[in-house]
């Protein structure tokens, strides 16, 4: 469920993130290829973005959520985000925020469980809520993982 944030204001912040997806998208994007893009920001400050890659064979696309958290390792060896954001760029050139799917809510929520998510509610409001209460009942392995990047 998502929560009832009305009275929330978005930080300045948090509408530039919602600016960085929308540019990295509009910088990328090719109908039936690159759509949607992310932004993240680290608890260091840092912003990072990322585009999908759609494929021919749909199970092996690869999220721009996805793509922004491997860019996040890579550039800067964090993955501790802050705030995530994904947008959709629609044909006829309208831009959205997107929930993450169940695979990014999964892989946010095992690098990152703290991080907070922006998304729109049933009212199309952007809200801001922990990526954790968009996976209630989280899988969990036997064994203890904490994410430490070297």
């Amino acid at each position: 469920m998502i929560p009832n944030n009305e009275n929330v204001v978005l930080e300045e912040q948090d509408v530039s993130l919602i600016e960085a997806a929308k540019a990295a998208i509009i910088s990328r994007y090719k109908p039936d290829w690159h759509v949607v893009g992310a932004a993240l920001r680290l608890r260091s400050g840092e912003i990072v973005t990322g585009v999908h890659l759609e494929a021919n064979v749909g199970r092996i696309a690869v999220c721009a959520e996805a793509i922004a958290l491997g860019r996040a390792v890579t550039e800067y060896g964090s993955a501790d985000i802050d705030t995530i954001v994904a947008v959709y760029h629609s044909r006829d050139g309208e831009i959205n925020i997107v929930s993450p799917c169940g695979m990014c809510r999964e892989l946010i929520s095992d690098y990152a469980p703290q991080a907070m998510a922006l998304i729109q509610d049933e009212k199309h409001n952007c809200v801001k809520c922990p990526i954790m209460d968009l996976l209630p009942a989280k899988y969990q392995r036997n064994i203890t993982i904490n994410y430490k990047p070297k």
